[in-house]
């Protein structure tokens, strides 16, 4: 029985009545890098949606953000919250769904590439890898 059920105002599991709850995690630093993987996973699944005709060309870049997902979910040990919405929105037309993909690759590329110098030399091939990766995407959607 709690101290709130004695005297009979519920009181909620965790409530910190006496200061004893744990301090949430800290964010993790490879949270933005998370968060843009994402995103852009989001955006390419809405640029294939919009634009079915880029699906052929658009469907691996978006696998590997989906890889890149899941193995940074394992890394940080939890699954995350999702911070952002999408990063790039489907365009109207073929060009302009395939440079705001391109815009947005080269953004979340500096994030990564940034972040890779900062990180632990067992997270920074890691975070060096998928800034690459996302190179290669703003290049291949040239």
């Amino acid at each position: 029985m709690t101290v709130g059920t004695a005297i009979g105002v519920a009181a909620p599991a965790g409530c910190g009545l006496f200061g004893d709850d744990p301090e949430p995690p800290a964010p993790d630093p490879l949270q933005p890098v998370l968060d843009e993987a994402r995103a852009l996973s989001a955006a390419y699944e809405r640029a294939v949606a919009t634009q079915p005709s880029l699906a052929k060309r658009l469907d691996p870049l978006a696998a590997d953000h989906r890889a890149h997902l899941e193995e940074l979910v394992r890394v940080i040990g939890r699954n995350v919250p999702s911070a952002a919405a999408s990063s790039a929105p489907a365009g109207s037309d073929p060009g302009e769904t395939l440079s705001g993909l391109r815009s947005a690759e080269r953004r979340a590329q500096r994030t990564a590439a940034a972040l890779a110098r900062q990180v632990p030399a067992e997270r920074a091939a890691l975070v060096g890898s998928i800034a690459a990766c996302r190179g290669s995407h703003a290049e291949a959607l040239r």
